[in-house]
């Protein structure tokens, strides 16, 4: 029972993202580990860009600096 956990900052995923995230996750876990698709848990967590960090910062100021 596979469990895949996708973590992206909230930066404008949509929910047609989300499905096609879900669908091809789960279609490579079948053809590459053989995993029957209704065992394969797929999970989307949105992180705030305030609470990832890069480089010592916060992902929201890099895009702040980004678009300067």
């Amino acid at each position: 029972m596979p469990y895949v956990h996708i973590r992206v900052t909230d930066e404008g995923v949509s929910a047609e993202h989300k499905r096609q995230l879900i669908e091809q996750t789960t279609h490579m876990l079948q053809q590459v580990l053989g995993k029957p698709p209704a065992s394969t848990f797929v999970v989307i967590e949105e992180v705030p860009t305030d609470n990832w960090g890069v480089g010592g910062e916060t992902v929201t100021a890099v895009r702040a600096r980004e678009r300067e």
